[in-house]
């Protein structure tokens, strides 16, 4: 039975009913684009749009697609980009390593195991931690890494020195034991934290990987495994494949469904925890997700960094188009950078917000609605059709980049244009 089907047959009350709704990527880009047609008209609080300026935009973005991928071919927007260094490519390097002793399948619940968790670690690490990866300490500031490939990397080495492991023997998996027993020293000292060398919310991110293990230690459905690990999601998702084809929805619902839980208490409709769903006046309904606006960010880009394992394992990924853009700080700090969305007061721009601020959610819907505006503009200027370049390549070859580039271009260190604070778990 399909995860749609499983969810469609057992009565649920009116509000988990609507609780369910929120957890789609329907929902993301429908009301996004409400607050989206509301900028339009100019009656937004905190923002302005001028989306005249997009064909510069696309241009632009065209132009680093083109830089970066000469030869058009980019990959998904995902966790696994992150994994390189002036070494090479960790995960190849392990994947070489695995192969000689471990079937396709096993390496595929590997995959998950590092990617899920290197994603949950992914939130905002501030503008003052760095991370100098193993095997590259001699290398001076030429081998460190910050923000996300720093996070990433740091990932990457706690996971492959069993960190994440309840078996001594085993190192390459994460597992509900060794997670639920995960201290805030021995993350904070794997990811070389200091008075010196601060990151930004370790304490949010380890409680959200004690709660993930949690999770699965009393979860039967998803993690089924005598001793629950990630990887189990990898066999779950194949029993929810058609032939050889598994829907990108599919993917999300699983990610939304299963992980859910773990999120630290925002929102919660009939019992359910809605995540990344935040409140927004301009979202008007006569139901219980009225002001309700969901984005699912890392949700999303944890589901796009699903798309290779599971190709690797033989599937086609379907309709990849379904999830949307991520309303991160790189995709709309290019759109203000870029005049397309311009602050009502200056002091936006200056002052320090929280996720659940209305000035945030105003920004992240507009980035969402103007991701998909601008993606077949993209395509138009490089001669490209959807089929063959999804939004999860518009955002790793053009808008996360772009986004990136012009930050470092107009603010010393590449911050974004507005500062948020981080509680680990959303940015």
């Amino acid at each position: 039975m399909t995860i749609e089907a499983h969810l469609r047959t057992h009565a649920i009350s009116e509000d988990e009913k609507a609780a369910r709704a929120l957890l789609t990527p329907d929902a993301v880009r429908e009301r996004s684009f409400e607050i989206f047609r509301v900028g339009q008209s100019g009656a937004l609080s905190h923002f302005s749009v001028h989306e005249d300026r997009l064909p510069q935009a696309a241009s632009y973005i065209a132009t680093i697609i083109r830089d970066n991928y000469p030869s058009l071919d980019v990959p998904y927007h995902s966790r696994w980009r992150h994994f390189h260094t002036q070494s090479g490519d960790r995960w190849q390097g392990l994947w070489a390593t695995l192969k000689k002793e471990r079937d396709l399948q096993e390496i595929s619940r590997i995959a998950f195991d590092l990617v899920v968790v290197s994603v949950l670690l992914d939130a905002g690490a501030g503008p003052d931690w760095s991370y100098s990866p193993v095997g590259e300490e001699n290398l001076g500031e030429g081998g460190r890494y910050s923000r996300s490939e720093g996070l990433a990397l740091a990932s990457f080495d706690a996971f492959a020195a069993g960190l994440f492991s309840s078996s001594k023997a085993d190192p390459f998996r994460c597992d509900a034991s060794a997670l639920m027993a995960l201290e805030e020293k021995e993350l904070a000292a794997a990811f070389q934290v200091s008075p010196e060398n601060p990151l930004v919310g370790i304490e949010g991110r380890v409680a959200l990987l004690r709660s993930l293990g949690a999770v699965m230690a009393g979860d039967d459905i998803y993690f089924h495994s005598q001793s629950p690990r990630i990887g189990d999601l990898f066999d779950f998702l194949l029993t929810q494949k058609d032939g050889m084809e598994l829907s990108a929805r599919t993917i999300l619902l699983t990610v939304l469904e299963a992980l859910g839980p773990i999120w630290p208490g925002r929102i919660a409709l009939g019992g359910i925890n809605l995540g990344d769903t935040w409140r927004h006046s301009a979202i008007k309904r006569d139901d219980p997700t009225n002001g309700l606006i969901p984005f699912h960010k890392l949700s999303q880009w944890l589901s796009y960094s699903l798309f290779e394992p599971l190709e690797w394992a033989g599937l086609k990924i379907r309709d990849p188009g379904l999830l949307t853009g991520l309303a991160e700080y790189r995709n709309g700090g290019l759109f203000i950078d870029l005049g397309i969305i311009q602050p009502k007061d200056p002091r936006i721009l200056k002052d320090v917000f929280r996720p659940e601020d209305q000035q945030i959610v105003e920004w992240r819907a507009l980035t969402i609605a103007l991701l998909d505006l601008v993606a077949p503009m993209v395509r138009a200027e490089l001669g490209l059709h959807e089929d063959d370049f999804p939004l999860a390549k518009v955002l790793e070859g053009g808008t996360w980049a772009a986004g990136r580039r012009i930050a470092g271009e107009r603010r010393e260190g590449g911050p974004p244009p507005i500062s948020i604070e981080s509680d680990g778990a959303v940015f």
